[in-house]
């Protein structure tokens, strides 16, 4: 992984900076899938593929179709990403159209989730939650007890009624009949002991449900349906791992010399509120002249070249380029007028742009905001066109068809290729699961889409 630290640049010479990790969590590609076991199951995120649903009634086969050419779509990825703290079973699924005709058109990549109720799970849930709640009480008053004797141990020594305070005589309340000293908090490793047992308990359910959980998932196969026959990329697994990026490089100061932070000078001397000093959250600058959003992505990107999907469950998305996707969740910031008079003279900073999706669509069942999850990156279609090639050779006659149809030019709209650059993905901040107000045990919900095509 190439470094940022230059001499230039550095604080010093012989200083070693290990890279960052960000909150992001990276899906890349990781083999076929050649166990049928695991093409059933939903817990096995995917590249390409047939579906794999939680154990319910099927899906409508319309989920699928492009809403350009009404034709069935490939699926692209497949994520198993249930909440945290959530009893449902939930995986996302996205599809996207290969046709020419349907690029750079609304509705060529549609993204559902699936959710079912676990109730094994959510018996275990709901006792991890209790032990959380008692632990979380138990903790708060030793934290109450440790403020009490403090206040206590600042009071009047010479007051008879403060059993808490020691004699400087060692002779204590055995002289002056005061009652037994409270007993001292818990130490903090016999806590951290505790937390630990707890914490093996927790693993130790977790892993019991996840095993009913995916012997379930083995289970499910796709019934004689229309899924059957749907177009597919060769399956391959998708796997996580952690982004991380190297620290921003220090500039070399001379001594005594101070950088002046305009949020700061801006708000006598505090900090902003929402300010983000992170090198992945940097604000994106207010210029037209280049692309540097285009840029940003670029550069983020090359740290993992492979990386086809990005995971940040209400996080910030990594926009492509400076268009009008860019311009709706990072609106321009309202410019100060220039003074015009020579005593009203100060320094205009330049504005920058901050992430604000306020309008991406609400959900329309619960109404509650969507929330960024993830989004696909462009090496995903370097991946799928890869493995749809390794399908299997054309034959002559078919290849003499499809050059008969271009040179009458009737294949514009069969041309396969998605063109677009990223693709990012909004979903219910509530994982919603209710209909008309009543709970439901599983559902198949539409989520917002925003693509960012290709320059």
């Amino acid at each position: 992984m190439p470094s940022l630290i230059d001499d230039e640049y550095s604080d010093s010479d012989d200083e070693q900076v290990s890279d960052v990790e960000t909150s992001v969590l990276l899906g890349v590609p990781d083999g076929p899938i050649d166990v049928p076991a695991e093409l059933g199951d939903a817990a096995v995120s995917r590249i390409g593929g047939h579906p794999a649903f939680l154990p319910s009634a099927e899906p409508s086969f319309a989920s699928s179709h492009c809403k350009v050419c009404s034709k069935p779509m490939e699926l692209l990825v497949q994520i198993w990403c249930p909440f945290e703290d959530s009893p449902m079973d939930r995986a996302l699924y996205i599809w996207g159209c290969a046709r020419g005709g349907c690029q750079r058109k609304d509705g060529s990549i549609r993204a559902w989730r699936g959710l079912r109720y676990n109730g094994k799970y959510a018996v275990k849930l709901e006792q991890k939650l209790a032990r959380r709640r008692d632990k979380e009480k138990a903790q708060a008053a030793a934290r109450a007890e440790q403020e009490r004797v403090k206040a206590a141990a600042k009071s009047n020594p010479f007051s008879m009624s403060n059993a808490a305070a020691p004699n400087p005589f060692g002779l204590g309340a055995q002289i002056f009949g005061g009652s037994n000293p409270a007993p001292a908090p818990e130490p903090e490793s016999r806590v951290e002991e505790d937390e630990e047992e707890e914490g093996e308990e927790e693993d130790v359910s977790d892993t019991e449900s996840e095993k009913s959980l995916l012997t379930a998932m083995a289970s499910t196969t796709l019934s004689e349906s229309a899924w059957k026959a749907a177009p597919l990329y060769p399956p391959l697994y998708l796997s996580t791992s952690s982004e991380y990026l190297p620290p921003q490089p220090k500039l070399k100061l001379p001594p005594g010399a101070q950088i002046s932070d305009p949020l700061e000078d801006d708000n006598g001397g505090k900090k902003g509120k929402d300010k983000d000093i992170s090198w992945a959250s940097e604000a994106y600058e207010n210029s037209l002249e280049l692309d540097h959003v285009f840029e940003r992505f670029m550069k983020r990107v090359d740290y993992e070249g492979e990386q086809c999907v990005r995971y940040e469950l209400k996080g910030t998305p990594l926009p492509f380029s400076s268009d009008h996707v860019f311009q709706a969740l990072f609106p321009a910031p309202p410019v100060e007028p220039l003074p015009v008079t020579k005593p009203a003279f100060k320094v205009v900073h330049t504005p920058k742009r901050t992430y604000k999706p306020a309008g991406v669509p609400p959900c329309p069942t619960c109404h509650s905001p969507r929330v960024f999850e993830c989004q696909l990156m462009p090496n995903l279609i370097n991946i799928l066109r890869a493995s749809d090639a390794d399908k299997g050779k054309v034959s002559d006659e078919e290849r003499r068809k499809a050059v008969k149809r271009a040179l009458k030019g009737l294949d514009s709209d069969e041309k396969r290729g998605m063109e677009w650059g990223t693709c990012m993905i909004f979903s219910c901040e509530k994982d919603c699961c209710v209909e008309g107000g009543t709970d439901l045990k599983e559902a198949w919900r539409e989520e917002v889409v925003y693509v960012q095509w290709d320059v």
